[in-house]
């Protein structure tokens, strides 16, 4: 573990000598004795925002959670001392400790989404947390944390938000306790980039000017060097993901296979899909008319800005968000709009990676029971040969095989979003639809997955779909896109070409607020 300290001189908080939290020599272990944190310091001060970085399964999730006092089941503090605002965490008794939890350290986890009741509103979620419950200071925290000022968003759902959108709402609930320390566990993954750097900023603020003391762990070293004042480095020894055979990370794959030309009919295609929010179809239109078409071994992208409609188009298509009007069709075959109309192997041809791994895993099974079930489900092997077939898995995406003995909770955020991948390829899909796969992983890895993906189009023909907000992959790995704003599609064609030349505003806007897209 590494530090960097004192990047940029304070002299907003008038007293940054005492420091807000103190974490002095934390070892964390798993049920079986592995050591999760060995040894871990950290010290947040009023004013100051701290990063912590690191490999996937470094223990930078478990580090924020053990400031909160709660460690993941089963773990277990075997050294160490944690203090917060003057007070040994893991000492207090648990009256005093909840009431420090509610009123003065907010914590936002790295799939916020799973934190917030389906059945409330956006605005009474936010409000009912807030010191202030009054519908200008809900309003106003909602804009604070960059969501549109209607009644439109404050009325919907968390089913109805975007993953962008969702943590947004996840980090005014917790700035709405107006807390004392604030701890992040990845907040702009799934963000696109003007935004993200819009929260990176926000965050900048509310340390500075609210003299906050934030910890916020994350893989984005640019957007670390921008905001952070110190920066911690948390290291692991961890096996790299796939055979990566030398190549660099976020690479293209030498011999990208090109999108078959001539094809008369799609492996997938989505005619004027529309999924509509509220009663009766009545409401705001997620996705309005919307089409994809996607040759077989082709790779498509979906790009657009936080809320454009992506994420909701794939589930979709997929089968697992009613829609409004439309048709998905597998291999000219019209698929019914939901799993229910579909029969089992049209459910295992379509498969997807969603962005929040931790509401798609159950967490009562191991990380062996969850991969294997797709091949049970589906019968694509003798159930003798499954615990060979799981291991290959997880070795395919850099776990160790006795993750198999695992459980959710005992996974990091990156792990957890590999073992969802290795559930996907389990099926053996002919359509891999990818979303914000790589936006929870450090560099090296996302770049390694994104190989073992290119390696599936290559031997076997998968065609992939991948949804990012990160342009240089998209343009490195897909053939074509499609771009979204607002539930609608206002641009597509082969990626070369819309990237190269892009007609619509919303296409240049999102060129525009990352680094020049570099066409392979």
């Amino acid at each position: 573990m590494t530090h960097t300290t004192d990047r940029t001189p304070d002299t907003h908080a008038p007293d940054n000598t005492r420091p807000a939290v103190q974490v002095t020599d934390l070892t964390v272990t798993a049920p079986d004795g592995r050591p999760l944190l060995d040894g871990a310091c950290l010290t947040l001060r009023p004013g100051r925002l701290v990063a912590l970085t690191g490999p996937s399964g470094a223990g930078k999730t478990t580090l924020l959670r053990a400031v909160t006092a709660l460690l993941p089941p089963g773990t277990t503090r075997t050294a160490g001392r944690v203090e917060v605002l003057g007070h040994d965490v893991f000492a207090l008794p648990e009256r005093e400790l909840r009431t420090l939890r509610r009123h003065r350290l907010a914590y936002v986890g790295q799939d916020p989404g799973s934190g917030l009741n389906p059945r409330m509103r956006v605005r009474g979620l936010v409000r009912e947390l807030a010191a202030d419950r009054g519908g200008k200071a809900v309003a106003a925290l909602l804009a604070e944390v960059r969501l549109p000022d209607d009644d439109r968003l404050a009325a919907r759902r968390p089913t109805a938000l975007s993953g962008g959108q969702q943590r947004r709402v996840a980090l005014a609930r917790a700035l709405a306790r107006r807390p004392r320390v604030l701890l992040l566990d990845e907040p702009t993954a799934g963000l696109h980039p003007e935004l993200r750097d819009e929260i990176g900023e926000l965050l900048r603020h509310f340390a500075e000017e609210h003299h906050l003391a934030i910890a916020v762990s994350c893989h984005d070293h640019h957007l670390v060097e921008r905001i952070a004042d110190d920066v911690v480095e948390l290291g692991a020894s961890l096996p790299s993901a796939g055979r990566r055979q030398g190549k660099r990370a976020g690479t293209r794959t030498p011999g990208r296979t090109e999108p078959p030309r001539g094809t008369a009919v799609p492996v997938l295609e989505a005619r004027d899909i529309r999924v509509t929010f509220g009663r009766r179809g009545t409401g705001s239109s997620a996705v309005d008319g919307v089409g994809l078409s996607v040759a077989p071994g082709a790779s498509a992208g979906i790009v657009g800005a936080s809320g454009s409609g992506k994420t909701t188009l794939v589930r979709a298509i997929v089968g697992l968000q009613p829609v409004t009007a439309g048709t998905v069709l597998l291999d000219g075959t019209s698929l019914g709009s939901g799993l229910r109309g579909r029969d089992r192997e049209q459910r295992r041809r379509l498969q997807l990676v969603t962005q929040n791994p931790l509401g798609a895993l159950n967490p009562s099974r191991t990380v062996g029971a969850a991969v294997g079930r797709p091949m049970r489900l589906h019968r694509r092997h003798p159930s003798r040969d499954i615990p060979d077939r799981v291991a290959g898995l997880l070795e395919q995406v850099g776990l160790p095989p006795e993750f198999a003995d695992r459980y959710p909770h005992e996974l990091s955020g990156g792990q957890r979003q590999r073992v969802a991948i290795a559930r996907a390829l389990a099926a053996e899909p002919d359509v891999l639809m990818c979303d914000e796969i790589t936006s929870a992983l450090d560099p090296a890895t996302g770049g390694a997955i994104m190989d073992l993906l290119a390696g599936l189009r290559e031997r076997h023909g998968t065609t992939l779909v991948l949804i990012s907000h990160d342009l240089p992959l998209i343009a490195a790995r897909t053939d074509t896109v499609t771009v979204l704003e607002a539930g609608r599609v206002v641009e597509s064609g082969r990626t070369t070409e819309v990237f190269a030349a892009p007609q619509h505003t919303a296409t240049r806007e999102l060129l525009g607020l990352t680094a020049p897209v570099a066409m392979p």
